[in-house]
């Protein structure tokens, strides 16, 4: 069976959900990774019968599915440490508090997973955040007690998330991501061992943030094939011209001056045939989840050639070996 082709609705989050479902069912999309705080409340969800029952009537109505809630900026609030950038995330009565922007993401964290249990929802995705990511560079000197209490904080922090989403029958995927705890291969290693291996966390695969940083995407998925739980199609275009720098020189997204840019799926340098290929080997079959962010291009264009694209690609693996039909007959 086909995987199902969903798209992030968090990039949209000004269209209102029906007219988002219409549109997206009109190009091809068979459902939605549906963002809290853009198209779905959480709180609403779990508190108010009538709500959810709007909500599922606007899906069906148009004949999406949930691939996916994402909680990712409620995450994100959860495991950082506080800086004024949270506020954009957050209700107006606690901006600018930190320890009301923890309870509130915290509780909205768990919030989700009932609210995906209830949807008959399996997988959220998100961001855990990091209390260490001002010190990923070591100077001033980043001291290895440093990094070890950082990894502590969020598994102190996240344990009774955790539980409450066992408690759901409901799953996490961490996009691995700079600013996250785990941003990287090593990174996301230590998180799954520091968490005692809890299946609970696995993993939102993202090929177009571990590309740049010189990560192989696809020895990522091969390595992590287990704890994959759900699949972004996003990709990144480097530019080596001996300007830019990997760290993006503070240029905003979309400047061709930039070391790379998020481009449009099959616009940049992620193999996804190569992806869909390791896919294939470990018999995921979830959505395949178009996050598109393109400054260089409209997206409602985008977000249909995207679909094309991942239609295209998204083939079955070979029922059997390419040479078995090679046999001689007499």
């Amino acid at each position: 069976m086909k995987r199902p082709i969903t798209i992030c609705s968090g990039q949209f989050g000004d269209m209102p959900l029906d007219a988002l479902c219409a549109q997206m069912k009109e190009i091809g999309y068979q459902g939605l990774e549906v963002a809290c705080q853009s198209h779905v409340d959480v709180w609403k969800i779990v508190e108010d019968p009538d709500y959810r029952a709007r909500f599922q009537q606007t899906l069906e109505r148009h004949g999406m599915i949930i691939g996916a809630i994402s909680a990712h900026l409620m995450g994100q609030c959860v495991g950082d440490q506080y800086d004024p950038r949270l506020d954009n995330f957050v209700p107006d009565a606690i901006k600018g508090q930190p320890d009301a922007i923890r309870a509130w993401a915290v509780q909205g964290m768990k919030t989700a997973a009932k609210a995906a249990q209830l949807l008959n929802v399996k997988v959220v995705t998100c961001f855990l955040g990091s209390p260490i990511w001002a010190q990923w560079y070591s100077f001033p000197q980043t001291t290895p007690e440093m990094v070890d209490a950082g990894f502590r904080r969020i598994v102190e922090l996240w344990t009774p998330i955790f539980d409450v989403y066992d408690q759901c029958g409901v799953r996490l995927a961490l996009e691995v991501h700079p600013t996250e705890i785990a941003f990287d291969y090593y990174s996301a290693q230590r998180l799954l061992k520091e968490i005692g291996q809890r299946p609970t966390l696995g993993l939102n695969f993202d090929p177009s943030h571990l590309l740049w940083q010189g990560v192989d995407p696809c020895v990522f998925l091969r390595d992590f094939a287990q704890r994959i739980y759900h699949v972004h199609i996003k990709d990144v275009k480097l530019n080596r011209d001996g300007r830019g720098g990997i760290l993006g020189s503070h240029i905003p997204f979309g400047d061709t001056r930039r070391g790379w840019n998020f481009v449009s799926p099959g616009h940049g340098d992620v193999d996804f045939d190569g992806i869909i290929r390791e896919l294939n080997q470990m018999g995921y079959h979830g959505p395949l989840c178009v996050e598109w962010e393109d400054s260089g291009m409209e997206r409602m264009f985008g977000a249909r050639e995207a679909f094309q694209l991942v239609e295209r690609i998204n083939f079955e693996p070979s029922a059997f070996s390419f040479d078995a039909a090679l046999k001689s007959h007499d």
